[in-house]
């Protein structure tokens, strides 16, 4: 407390220019704030204020430590704030990133949520499937699945999304379910064009291997695959986060649920920076509520 209250007289001595201007906005006394300085000098061991009986100056080094100060006090006033009743509230301007089928789904009524509750704040929010340069494109928060290979980003995990085979129920009731991943060669399985295989895992090993699959179409887009899928025309590998309406509604049914490999992370991810502004946290705070939730999904993770 000590400490905070030198660093107090200090802030305010050096931007009001006197002691006591600076004692008269903390109802001391030019005597308390004069103590209060040569305490804070003694504990540095350095000169922050150089005194006469006409003004105050700052020293070299009482400017760069005037700023540090000043900052820290103003970043405790809105901490203080924030968890007030009415405090302060986010402002300014969010630039999000999403995949495509996944924001559009999932996240851009996130954020239609987000700014109902947070009026002051715009947003754009950019849907594509590349990786985005956050730093170079002024990107605030990218939302991902799967792996992070970027180390210089930081990141918070939301939650969790597997993904499963799916079929229609007219599909299996004319062709049967596959009961083990070697009789996938056996139907017709509606795939990503040039994905490396389905990621399905080895019941006795344990061991999650890329399988390869054959079918008669392939396609760029998951969504016509999904498409697809529903219109009794073939298997496919989905994300929950895409199909769990239909396997909730029995338009589709999931086999291999026994083979499916242990579920990635999904993740928000931004520029590592020591103090993220108000709106992003708050973002990111409202995502990781509505992501971690298993009841959001519909179906365990």
């Amino acid at each position: 407390m000590d400490h905070f209250k030198q660093i107090r007289a200090f802030v305010n001595s050096a931007t009001r220019g006197s002691l006591s201007a600076a004692a008269q906005v903390e109802a001391v006394t030019p005597a308390v704030i004069g103590r209060r300085l040569d305490a804070l000098e003694a504990r540095l061991g350095v000169k922050l204020l150089l005194r006469t009986t006409r003004k105050l100056s700052l020293s070299f080094e009482g400017q760069a430590f005037l700023e540090d100060c000043q900052r820290i006090l103003n970043e405790l006033a809105n901490a203080e704030a924030a968890v007030s009743v009415g405090g302060i509230r986010a402002s300014g301007h969010l630039k999000v990133s999403a995949p495509a089928g996944f924001g559009r789904r999932h996240v851009a009524p996130q954020v239609a949520a987000f700014m109902a509750a947070n009026p002051d704040v715009s947003v754009r929010l950019d849907l594509s499937d590349r990786v985005v340069d956050l730093l170079n494109e002024g990107v605030d928060c990218a939302v991902r699945i799967g792996e992070l290979a970027d180390s210089s980003l930081a990141s918070s995990k939301l939650g969790e999304m597997r993904r499963v085979v799916v079929a229609s129920p007219d599909y299996l009731a004319r062709h049967g379910a596959p009961l083990t991943p070697a009789d996938l060669s056996a139907h017709n399985c509606l795939s990503l064009d040039q994905q490396r295989g389905w990621a399905l895992r080895e019941v006795l090993a344990g061991d999650v291997v890329q399988r390869k699959v054959g079918g008669a179409f392939e396609c760029n887009d998951g969504a016509v695959l999904h498409e697809w899928a529903l219109a009794g025309k073939g298997l496919a590998w989905r994300s929950v986060w895409e199909v769990g309406d239909d396997l909730r509604s029995g338009r589709l049914r999931s086999v291999l649920d026994d083979y499916a490999a242990p579920p990635v992370g999904i993740y928000a991810v931004f520029p590592q920076r020591r103090h993220l502004p108000l709106r992003v946290r708050l973002f990111i705070d409202q995502i990781k509520s509505t992501f971690g939730d298993p009841l959001y999904w519909g179906l365990e993770c």
